[in-house]
């Protein structure tokens, strides 16, 4: 080899390093010029280079112009071809090939396995050892190991494996690594061990791979115990523990290793500080991921597009909401991953409305989403009960085929729920493929939150007729179905199968859907005695829970120790003012309304004022009870005035219970007309075109006046109505609601 060749394949090379494609074309046209006959290993090391920055056409044509290629020559440009994936004009060259070695061998079998090609990669390697056993080698065992890894192939593996021992490549490190892997990925890591102890001698990466297969298998005293006995640890050892330790949920002892990671000095890549992390926001370690974040300020990492993403989803997961903004806007280079981070971080802290803007953004900027970002959006907008930018995304879905990603479908069957389209909700779901637990859950939760208790029910029973497996979230559906139907003795059935058939450990919201079956079915006794049964008190819910069926049912003694317990619990809480004060208005107490009224002001306790809102126009209209803001308040006020005469001549009596006021019943009817729900539903009345069912939203609860003026309005005006309050669904139609008498 001449000097000069030496020189420009020294060059050659330094554009390869750069990905300078100009630069390495240039050269060429310079060696074409200067050099008379290029020697053939300067032509090979140009086709070396055009393969590795893409450039197939020049390497083709280089090797195509050779006078006397070598066979360095053919399995340079079959390299080429096996690296890229261009499989046919692989087979052509091989074909070709006068002569072939294992090299050439390795690379055809490569070229398939890359491709996923399993039975050709097989067929390919059998003929290899007809052609002769002298042309394996380790990196045919790794190649074909690796495979069987990436496609859970372990039959073909421990055959591969036979072969590695029948020709004396059992003592190979190149070799065992990968075959550590493939049995540890198909969870055989006893096979894993024997493997690892079987080998005479152990590099790093042998260590690395065998701890992977361990904290794969959810093996951490066996990984801890390795990695302590490991002669000498690189970075990619530290790396590996802290993740292992944080995929199986032991974020401290990640954090530990961590810290003693910086005290070794070692560097850390990405991948690191992703890892830890993630172990900071899974522990809601807000201090700690500052530490880190600090750290990564001070090394070439803070611009790392991976780690900024891993810095956006800490923090929104320790509910620093605005840090999380600051690492976002500060970020240079965005992905659909940083991109999901951040409307994901705004979803899951309330942040809906901001989910969905970030969304619009991210589409404005040009980054596609994936199915993840596009289902996270959705459920963002199932939060808002934003129907129509629900619907658009369901439309973007179909558009992008992320339709066919069950992520996406059950974001859908879910928004379509939180909705109120129910059949919608159902249509979705049956038009699914593949359907899981969440699939089930999603249409249960719906059915349950729309009070259709038996539907909930029978659905439950479906999906536990599918062997599929309900979670905490399924039994929170058909509990709640149980109270809406007073189904007292299946809802006890349910909530112990829940435990001892499902092996699923009760939480708080388990506790109070017994309480309120109980409570709503007037068992108020046994309601007491099971909370006092409980293995912790209730929450405010609970209480809360307790207290309202105690005003329904008229109850003032358990009232008044639910009430007296909600307000140890959270004194500033009016619920336990407003119930109780409605028990006793109920009951013609107004001293003790007026006791319970001075407490209220004394302590500084404010009732949450009641508001309703309807969307009409891309604008949301929002009332308040006897509101006169609206530019529509005469409209509005004289429709109701019209409602009220045509309800009233079709039976309607106003529940004065409603109305925690010592006044007379005329001044209590007035209170009662111009609730904020019905002033919305006037509002859709007037503006929605016949037809269209009218949406409105209230932050409280439906009282008992509105929701039986409601099932009137909808007789009369023959509208479908549908009120989303602080608890359910109700849709009235025809005079009916679909949660019955139990709202």
């Amino acid at each position: 080899m001449s000097l000069s060749s030496n020189n420009y394949c020294n060059l050659l090379k330094l554009c390869c390093q750069a990905g300078n494609h100009a630069q390495a074309k240039k050269l060429h046209c310079h060696i074409i010029k200067t050099v008379t006959s290029p020697e053939t290993f300067l032509l090979n090391n140009m086709i070396t280079t055009y393969g590795r920055l893409g450039n197939l056409r020049y390497a083709r044509h280089v090797f195509d112009q050779m006078p006397h290629p070598t066979l360095f020559s053919w399995n340079a440009i079959l390299s080429v071809y096996s690296k890229s994936g261009y499989l046919s004009d692989m087979q052509e060259i091989f074909d070709r090939m006068p002569r072939r070695d294992g090299v050439s061998w390795n690379s055809f079998i490569s070229g398939h396995a890359s491709c996923g090609l399993l039975a050709e990669a097989v067929k390919f390697y059998s003929l290899m050892l007809t052609d002769g056993a002298a042309n394996l080698n380790r990196i045919t065992f790794s190649t074909m190991l690796v495979l069987c890894s990436s496609q859970r192939c372990v039959n073909l593996g421990r055959q591969l494996h036979g072969h590695i021992v029948k020709f004396g490549f059992e003592s190979y490190v190149f070799v065992g690594s990968p075959l550590v892997d493939m049995y540890s990925k198909a969870g055989l890591i006893l096979d894993a061990k024997r493997v690892f102890n079987s080998m005479p001698e152990r590099n790093v990466v042998m260590y690395n791979t065998l701890i992977t297969g361990l904290l794969r298998c959810g093996l951490i005293e066996d990984s801890e115990c390795l990695f302590s006995k490991m002669p000498e640890k690189d970075s990619i050892s530290w790396t590996t523990m802290i993740t292992g330790l944080t995929q199986n949920g032991s974020g401290s002892k990640a954090l530990d290793k961590f810290r003693e990671m910086i005290l070794e000095g070692l560097s850390m890549d990405q991948y690191t500080f992703g890892s830890v992390l993630t172990a900071c926001g899974g522990l809601f370690a807000l201090e700690e991921g500052k530490q880190v974040h600090a750290y990564i300020i001070r090394t070439e990492l803070i611009d790392n597009i991976f780690v900024g993403s891993a810095l956006v989803d800490m923090y929104c997961k320790c509910r620093s909401i605005k840090a999380a903004e600051g690492v976002f806007k500060r970020m240079s280079c965005k992905n659909v991953v940083s991109w999901t981070a951040m409307l994901v971080g705004y979803g899951q802290n309330g942040y809906s409305e901001e989910a969905v803007r970030v969304f619009c953004d991210m589409q404005r900027k040009g980054v596609e989403p994936d199915d993840f970002t596009l289902g996270s959006v959705i459920s963002s907008c199932a939060n808002l009960a934003s129907l129509e930018e629900g619907a658009q995304f369901h439309g973007q879905a179909l558009a992008s085929g992320l339709i066919s990603f069950i992520t996406v479908s059950n974001a859908l069957v879910t928004l379509y729920g939180k909705c109120g389209s129910i059949e919608d909700s159902h249509r979705l779901f049956n038009e699914m493929n593949i359907r899981d637990e969440v699939s089930w859950t999603a249409l249960v939760s719906g059915y349950a939150q729309f009070g259709k208790a038996y539907e909930t029910i029978d659905l439950f029973e479906r999906m536990l007729a599918h062997g599929l497996k309900p979670d905490g979230v399924t039994f929170i559906g058909v509990l709640s179905a149980c109270s809406r139907a007073g189904l007292v003795d299946k809802g006890h059935q349910y909530f112990e199968s829940m435990v001892k058939e499902h092996g699923i450990t009760p939480i708080m919201d388990h506790y109070t859907c017994i309480i309120d079956l109980l409570s709503r079915a007037g068992r108020l006794e046994e309601a007491k005695r099971f909370i006092n049964e409980m293995p912790f008190h209730p929450d405010a819910i609970g209480w809360a829970t307790l207290l309202s069926s105690c005003r329904l049912h008229c109850n003032i003694e358990i009232g008044k120790w639910a009430a007296e317990s909600l307000l140890e619990l959270e004194p500033q809480n009016p619920a336990s003012y407003i119930l109780l004060s409605s028990i006793y208005a109920a009951k013609g107490k107004w001293n003790e309304v007026a006791n319970l009224r001075r407490g209220m002001r004394d302590k500084g306790v404010r009732k949450e004022p009641g508001c309703s809102w309807i969307k009409y126009k891309s604008r949301v209209h929002i009332f308040s009870a006897d509101d006169q803001s609206s530019p529509f308040s005469d409209q509005i006020y004289a429709k109701l005035e019209k409602l009220n005469c045509k309800m009233i001549e079709e039976g309607y009596e106003p529940d004065m219970s409603s109305v925690l006021h010592d006044v007379e019943e005329s001044e209590k009817k007035k209170m009662l007309n111009y609730h904020s729900e019905k002033l919305a539903i006037a509002f859709g009345l007037i503006f929605l075109p016949a037809g269209v069912p009218i949406r409105v939203v209230k932050n409280l609860r439906v009282c008992g006046d509105c929701h039986n003026a409601t099932k009137y309005i909808s007789k009369i005006t023959k509208r479908e109505i549908l009120v989303r309050d602080a608890v359910r669904y109700h849709l009235f139609k025809d005079g009916t609601c679909s949660c019955g008498d139990f709202w």
